[in-house]
């Protein structure tokens, strides 16, 4: 049902989003630190940035390193500097989606893309208090054999404690090479105190789910959109296809984003082939109308797709398509707002350089960048429903498809 992109694999990138309280993240996955999104194929691009010289002048920047080499009391390589002149020039844009990666970078890149990654296999949240807890413990991942519940706190890792620390930093913590070892200190049910030696194992996890809801409703659930996405979705959508669900709720919340193609083939499974999905514009510019691909086996099913201010990129575009073509209804909270696509090029030794190339907009005209997508009904999940381990956004989801 997929086309290959054009040259280089294009995706839509969200970066920098806010960590609100009890959002979730996988530890090893790192969804916090913005490293998701669009991208795109864009083959040999007609130069845009115009006004700049054909050579830098690297005379100022010579002088520059001289001045450290003679000054800086410390320790640096050759590499070091080198990697931070090109960060450097990427993060001159002031674009927070066009980042250099290094060949390491790149790699952990595609594999959080494709989720699969070096750590324990638990999910986390962290509270207002910036309290690190256990949301998860993934069953048959070192985490749950390790024994980690479910409410968890984690108060160490390694012997420092976690207070101070972001969500991410946590997660860039406890993550490591497979076969390394991480110590956990948890407060377990705000009484008992234990510890946990963990060994990493890689840890690959599939980024569809999907399962039966009471009323014989489908549920579908995409934690982002991946090398193995459309064939997932393809195969569970025929599933309920064939058990004549009465309803789909399709759920995106907190989905950062990932492969163009996949999205257009996951929104391929409701919309009629020919039907557009979205539109790319490079200044006032269209440049690429994106389609639908056909198979459309679950047209006509009544869908609501959940969203939440952790939904972005792709997991937007989908809902847009959706909702712009009155082939969904839209449940939870606004979306993150990420409207601009990357151009993702590979460079000398496996670095890559991740480059914003352009906008794109719904069926309906609009581009969502910092705006969301606000939904049809909004339902928000107050901390202490989900403390409780309430979901009111599914409740409301569920209640529309059994009118």
């Amino acid at each position: 049902m997929s086309k290959p992109p054009r040259n280089n694999q294009l995706l839509i990138k969200r970066v920098g989003l806010i960590v609100a309280a009890f959002v979730i993240f996988t530890v090893g996955v790192g969804v916090g630190d913005g490293r998701f999104g669009i991208t795109v194929s864009h083959g040999n691009n007609k130069p845009v940035a115009t006004g700049l010289p054909s050579k830098l002048d690297y005379s100022s920047i010579d002088e520059v390193y001289q001045s450290l080499k003679q000054n800086y009391n410390g320790q640096l390589t050759e590499q070091q500097l080198i990697d931070g002149m090109k960060h450097g020039l990427a993060e001159s844009t002031q674009d927070p989606y066009t980042v250099y990666f290094t060949a390491k970078e790149a790699k952990d890149f595609n594999d959080q893309l494709n989720n699969s990654f070096a750590g324990i296999g638990a999910r986390l949240s962290q509270d207002d208090d910036k309290n690190l807890i256990v949301g998860e413990a993934i069953a048959g991942f070192p985490a749950d054999k390790a024994g980690l519940k479910t409410n968890d706190i984690i108060t160490e890792i390694n012997g420092a404690a976690t207070g101070t620390l972001t969500l991410d930093d946590a997660i860039s913590k406890i993550r490591g090479p497979e076969g390394t070892k991480v110590t956990l200190q948890i407060v377990r049910d705000h009484a008992q105190t234990l510890n946990f030696t963990i060994t990493r194992a890689v840890i690959t996890l599939p980024s569809v789910t999907s399962k039966t809801l009471d009323g014989n409703i489908g549920y579908l659930q995409i934690s982002s959109f991946s090398n193995d996405t459309m064939d997932l979705a393809q195969k569970y959508a025929q599933q309920f296809k064939d058990a004549h669900v009465k309803g789909i709720v399709l759920d995106m919340r907190n989905d950062p984003g990932g492969l163009l193609e996949q999205a257009i083939n996951v929104s391929s499974l409701w919309l009629p082939q020919g039907t557009e999905v979205l539109q790319e514009k490079r200044g006032n510019v269209v440049t690429e109308t994106y389609q639908s691909r056909g198979g459309d086996v679950l047209k006509g099913v009544p869908t609501v797709v959940l969203v939440n201010e952790g939904s972005a990129s792709a997991a937007e575009i989908t809902a847009g398509a959706l909702h712009d073509n009155k082939a969904a209804h839209i449940i939870g909270t606004k979306s993150y707002g990420k409207g601009v696509v990357q151009q993702l090029i590979n460079l000398k030794d496996g670095a890559q350089l991740k480059v914003t190339v352009a906008s794109w907009y719904r069926p309906n005209g609009q581009n969502i960048n910092k705006k969301g997508i606000t939904p049809d009904d909004t339902v928000k999940i107050s901390a202490d429903q989900a403390k409780a381990g309430q979901d009111p956004q599914l409740d409301a989801a569920q209640a529309y498809l059994n009118k």
